[in-house]
């Protein structure tokens, strides 16, 4: 059986930081494209990032480019998502999602069909 969790979420000041967890288990993680979305409340969910390390490729949101980063520790099974210089627009619970592909697709990647497998979420609130 194929589980998905996420971990690290919390409550910070605007300009902090947090590092997100999503460990997977029951496929064969490093070959499979991650991604990370988010939700806030009466809001769409959107992507964030997508991970591809069959071909060592990442996509992030331009809302959060230049801040969010990802990598993988293969022997842990476990990819990251660093947030860094946090905003208060940020607020939301993250999702982590194993795709049904290798690959992240620069026009398909923010979609949530492409998804198969998804964690709990995990909260992330941004204070002013």
């Amino acid at each position: 059986q194929v589980q998905v969790a996420e971990s690290g979420g919390g409550l910070v000041e605007a300009g902090g930081s947090l590092r997100l967890s999503c460990t997977a288990s029951g496929l064969r993680f490093n070959y499979a494209a991650v991604g990370w979305f988010r939700q806030a409340p009466g809001k769409e969910r959107e992507g964030v990032l997508c991970n591809s390390d069959f071909d060592d490729t990442t996509y992030v949101a331009t809302s959060v480019k230049g801040r969010f980063t990802a990598s993988r520790d293969s022997t842990k099974m476990t990819l990251y998502l660093q947030m860094n210089n946090l905003e208060p627009e940020d607020t939301a619970e993250y999702f982590c999602a194993v795709s049904h592909y290798s690959h992240c697709s620069q026009d398909q990647w923010t979609q949530v069909a492409k998804y198969k497998y998804w964690g709990q979420g995990t909260q992330v609130a941004v204070s002013p």
